[in-house]
């Protein structure tokens, strides 16, 4: 991934947590003043819904960085391998 492209990610996940969490305020707080519970029990689901935002949002980025460390390990053992294969003069 690109740094444009992380850069971008984030700020959709940024702009959907945040749309999420707008939501939830303005919903709970018609609730209250229209004293309905509905909209009170839909603002806490957009509540939720914005923290499951950033908790996947963070799981994520972990397993990206997973994924870049990996790579980098599968680089260094393949280096190792063909600077063995050329100390042994196996190359073609």
């Amino acid at each position: 991934m690109t740094a444009s492209s992380a850069t971008s990610y984030r700020g959709l996940t940024t702009f959907a947590g945040g749309f999420l969490l707008l939501d939830a305020i303005l919903l709970v707080w018609a609730g209250f003043e229209l004293h309905r519970f509905g909209l009170i029990l839909w603002g806490v689901g957009c509540a939720a819904g914005a923290g499951l935002v950033v908790v996947f949002w963070q799981r994520h980025r972990r397993d990206l960085a997973d994924l870049a460390e990996g790579r980098q390990a599968m680089r260094r053992q393949a280096d190792e391998l063909r600077r063995l294969l050329r100390e042994h003069h196996l190359s073609n």
